[in-house]
């Protein structure tokens, strides 16, 4: 892949995740937010979802259709960047796959999954970012997503950037790195184990002390803000480009707007 041109700000094409765009748009806004900070062109075309779901459920057919309208709704940009470790991963990690033995795409295919970053990494690994202009007063714990961290890496990322966020004091819980048991369609497949899964990692959030958790995947904040709320844990639960933009005043995840709209 050749490196975009020095004489402009890298075309990026954001492709949003079918939950934040549901669930939680600020997270997009968030995100667009951070990379016009780091110097890029942002656009959001018009998209759907990455094939996640139906590639965990064994519909091929499904997921190739799917895969061929990312692959052309995003080839012409310089990069592609997504504020998820798990559709970030299915993308870049998965693609490859699904176009085996296909001498007609599996170049194409290869050339678009070169460009894909999760958001985390992109900021930090392609764009050389070291600190954002964001404040935060409080303190944070980290969750490792699974797709993140071990297909994509991203670990050291998102601590270093939420170092420079005024007022934060980050506090790592025990098992950082372990499953909170969402796991996309396992949590419906498996409620019983997903449901174990989450109460350990409940407990590590609240151990820690930390009045708020982040982490860089919707479907696993989803599920840890739930497991907290049940059992009546005024933990604050935040996707980490919302803290990084300085947009962390929003109510959080799960939380009712106050009287007012505020």
């Amino acid at each position: 892949m050749s490196s975009p041109s020095e004489k402009r700000p890298p075309s990026v094409g954001l492709f949003v995740t079918c939950l934040v765009d549901t669930i939680r748009p600020g997270i997009g806004f968030a995100a667009a937010q951070l990379l016009a900070q780091a110097g890029c062109e942002v656009d959001v075309p018009r998209q759907t979802c990455c094939g996640q779901p139906a590639f965990n459920s064994g519909d091929r057919i499904t997921t190739r259709a799917l895969a061929e309208q990312t692959i052309a709704a995003f080839e012409t940009f310089d990069y592609v960047v997504v504020p998820s470790g798990s559709c970030a991963g299915m993308i870049k990690t998965h693609y490859p796959e699904l176009f085996v033995g296909e001498p007609d795409w599996m170049p194409r295919v290869a050339r678009f999954c070169a460009k894909v970053h999760e958001l985390m990494a992109f900021l930090v690994d392609v764009r050389g970012l070291r600190a954002v202009a964001a404040r935060y007063d409080g303190t944070v714990t980290y969750h490792d997503s699974c797709s993140g961290l071990r297909e994509l890496g991203v670990h050291d990322q998102p601590r270093l950037l939420l170092q420079s966020v005024e007022g934060l004091e980050l506090r790592e819980m025990a098992d950082a790195d372990v499953c909170c048991g969402f796991g996309g369609t396992f949590c419906v497949k498996y409620p019983d184990i997903s449901g174990a899964i989450v109460e350990k990692k409940a407990a590590n959030v609240i151990a820690s002390g930390a009045d708020t958790l982040l982490a860089g995947d919707l479907g696993c904040l989803m599920n840890m803000a739930g497991k907290l709320q049940r059992m009546g844990r005024e933990v604050a639960v935040r996707h980490v480009a919302e803290v990084l933009a300085g947009t962390g005043t929003a109510p959080a995840i799960g939380m009712a707007r106050r009287e007012g709209g505020t």
